[in-house]
């Protein structure tokens, strides 16, 4: 058996300028619970990942990421919002 992902289709929802704080403020969420995941873990900060040493050079604040890495937590939340607004729900403050 083969795994074979299906995604509810966001394509075509486009996220109001209004949500890019917001899409921000999930993306640095995402990092700080993945990061804080990792610690509990036992990971640390290394200049080069290393699973045997459980270092990994993405454990810093969500500022000094990369703009690549801080893509990749964007992505997700961006998906994210995507997803609730394809189910119908609204975004409001």
């Amino acid at each position: 058996m083969t795994y074979q992902p299906e995604p509810v289709d966001t394509e075509r929802i486009a996220l109001p300028e209004e949500l890019l704080p917001l899409l921000e403020m999930l993306a640095r969420n995402t990092h700080e619970n993945w990061a804080r995941s990792r610690m509990e873990q036992g990971w640390a900060y290394g200049e080069a990942r290393d699973d045997v040493k459980k270092q990994h050079p993405c454990l810093i604040p969500y500022e000094q990421l990369s703009e690549a890495e801080k893509e990749y937590d964007r992505t997700t939340s961006a998906q994210t919002l995507k997803l609730i607004l394809a189910l119908g729900f609204k975004i409001t403050r």
